[in-house]
């Protein structure tokens, strides 16, 4: 536990919080390189147990620079793998075996007899067996010197699930049904993800000399919190890592922002009560107590931690009135700003009117997902709002939702007269129904089959917002080369991306941005998306265009935010969430593809928004969509 530092009191492992995930594996990338540099100066072999999934990707980049340019040698280095999909073959495409060989083997001098994977082939009878041999060639080894970790939002590590105990060992596994909806982007539909797994347990990560435990992005934030500063539980066995005398937690900025230390530092030492962070406590307060915030009393606040700002801000009377009248200047009904206004207490200027509005979609689908009602709004009260899909989303459509469309297009053109002949589009849907009968589940599309899925998404997009009052003449499709060139965990962003966004930036000259992705896993696409805007802001910040121009974060769809860091809430009544559920559903390739909570309860998020500002003691709306003003 950190007792020796005051802010830190309530972490019971070591917590490293870096600006950045880069910045955080480097850190670690440099650790490993002394690690590997010491055991070969002294004969011996580096033993290094390694993870998958998204989070390690900046890590292996890392160490494959380094090898490259530095010199760095892999060939007195075991590596153990924590565990691999039971029941895929290592072509898959999500397969383990593949991940890390495309990740990182492929790309060093360490000899394949050093590398040790879990085999998902592996008949059922014979798991437990291979399993113990898997356990012996770890003890053979010597042991592991440094065990690298990601964390699941199960606080699963490995893929050892709540239920594990701290004593566990190699072993098949059933995977939880969170864990599965999470990999269900990845493997086209939950019903594609495997149901086991193998797994080192946590005993066997216990047994590490040293652990290091890398997690990114707010999706994270809440398990991290929860591992470091909860007791030890089988419900959460990240939480075990607690129990080792060499564990850290190397994380971003964001996947820290639920650590008591920066949610609540009031809780754990003084702290100067700047007034984002006294409308954050209070609003933290108002809940806490179950009282609306005009109802706190003084006695509120000295009991939970907060005299001092009642010393500098009080009494409670007066500092709960400024922090509601703070909170209720957020909501208007206006988001691109209500001309004519009086605008010293609204969110958005009143000029100029109409503004010109650029909502930006890392995918199709996550803009009516995230601002469907906002979208209506804007376009109802006259501004120019243009849509621009950032991605085309072909790898998130499943080969069935292909397999119709393509029987729908040979269909229709075999049943037109017989003298209209076959149609080029009837010609690419027959050679895309080929393609698909010859693709096995785990081989990477075609060309061909990739561009007919973004056609796919193209049109559900435009259904969508069409749905929302924009003109067709108004969607874009920007078609970023990361994306198209890549697949979901392999993709980087480059000067051609950036490029791309200069030239609608420039074209457009927006007064208001909406965008999405800042603070998500680095690796995501929304992630990448939103960091290719920013570079492009960055590139164009003294064009003269920018003095007028502001940028507005709308949520991801799976996320709730604090009602103290929402800068501006569009309401929407009972009819204008309905009508975004419609535009949502025009979406049909996405139905099962998009992470459980984001399509199954599309409204429920904006809903928990409403409820928040209504207990908080504001007018009671049916759903709110929030939002945060970016600044460079």
């Amino acid at each position: 536990m950190n007792h020796t530092i005051e802010s830190q009191q309530r972490e019971r492992v070591r917590i490293h919080v870096h600006d950045t995930a880069d910045e955080a594996s480097r850190a670690l990338a440099r650790e490993i390189a002394v690690l590997v540099r010491d055991r070969a100066a002294a004969g011996r072999a580096a033993v290094i147990g390694l993870a998958t999934g998204s989070t390690p990707v900046r890590l292996y980049r890392e160490l494959v620079r380094m090898h490259r340019e530095e010199g760095l040698s892999f060939k007195n280095v075991v590596t153990f793998n924590l565990d691999e999909y039971h029941g895929i073959p290592r072509a898959h495409a999500e397969s383990y075996w593949r991940f890390m060989h495309e990740q990182l083997f492929d790309h060093i001098d360490i000899p394949p007899a050093a590398v040790h994977i879990p085999d998902g082939t592996v008949p059922r009878a014979a798991v437990f067996d291979w399993c113990r041999d898997y356990e012996r060639q770890i003890k053979e080894a010597g042991g592991i010197d440094l065990q690298i970790l990601g964390i699941g939002r199960t606080g699963h590590i490995g893929f050892n699930e709540p239920g594990s105990g701290a004593d566990s060992r190699t072993r098949l596994v059933t995977l939880d049904s969170m864990t599965r909806r999470d990999a269900a982007r990845d493997f086209l539909g939950e019903a594609n993800v495997p149901r086991h797994a193998i797994t080192m347990g946590v005993g066997t990560i216990l047994d590490a000399r040293r652990i290091v435990l890398l997690a990114w992005g707010g999706a994270k934030a809440r398990v991290i919190a929860d591992a470091a500063e909860k007791p030890p539980s089988e419900t959460l066995p990240a939480s075990f890592l607690q129990q080792h005398p060499d564990a850290t937690f190397l994380v971003d900025r964001a996947a820290a922002s639920e650590l008591t230390r920066v949610r609540l530092p009031w809780l754990v030492g003084h702290v100067g009560w700047s007034p984002s962070l006294s409308r954050r406590a209070v609003a933290w307060l108002s809940r806490h107590v179950k009282k609306p915030v005009l109802k706190l009393l003084d006695d509120d606040y000295t009991e939970h931690g907060m005299a001092d700002l009642l010393t500098e801000q009080g009494p409670a009377y007066m500092l709960n009135i400024r922090i509601f009248n703070e909170l209720q200047h957020t909501i208007t009904g206006w988001p691109g700003g209500k001309p004519g206004a009086d605008d010293t207490h609204r969110p958005e200027r009143a000029a100029p009117h109409p503004k010109r509005v650029l909502v930006l979609s890392p995918e199709p689908s996550d803009d009516v997902l995230g601002m469907g009602g906002t979208i209506r709004r804007l376009v109802e009260q006259g501004h120019h709002v243009t849509i621009a899909s950032q991605t085309s989303g072909n790898l998130g459509v499943p080969d069935d939702e292909a397999a119709t469309l393509a029987d729908f297009m040979i269909e229709l053109d075999d049943s037109g007269p017989r003298e209209t002949g076959g149609g080029s589009g009837a010609a690419l849907a027959r050679l895309i129904k080929q393609q698909l009968d010859s693709k096995s589940a785990f081989d990477g599309d075609p060309p061909e089959l990739r561009r007919f899925k973004g056609v796919l998404r193209r049109g559900e997009e435009r259904a969508a917002l069409r749905s929302c009052g924009v003109s067709t003449e108004n969607i874009h499709f920007l078609d970023l080369p990361f994306y198209e060139q890549g697949r979901y965990r392999q993709f980087r962003a480059g000067g051609a991306d950036v490029d791309t966004m200069v030239a609608l930036l420039r074209k457009l000259e927006p007064h208001q941005i909406f965008a999405t992705g800042d603070s998500e896993d680095p690796s995501s696409v929304p992630a990448i998306c939103f960091d290719v805007l920013r570079q492009a802001l960055a590139r164009t910040r003294d064009d003269g265009w920018r003095r007028d121009c502001r940028v507005w974060l709308y949520r991801s769809p799976a996320r709730d935010w604090d009602i103290a860091g929402i800068d501006m809430a569009v309401p929407m009544s009972p009819m204008e969430l309905s009508a975004k559920i419609q535009s949502i559903r025009h979406h049909k390739s996405q139905r099962g593809q998009q992470t459980g909570e984001a399509w199954q309860q599309a409204g429920h998020h904006d809903q928990t928004v409403a409820r928040a500002y209504d207990e908080f003691g504001l007018a009671n709306y049916e759903a709110i969509e929030p939002f945060r003003q970016w600044k460079e």
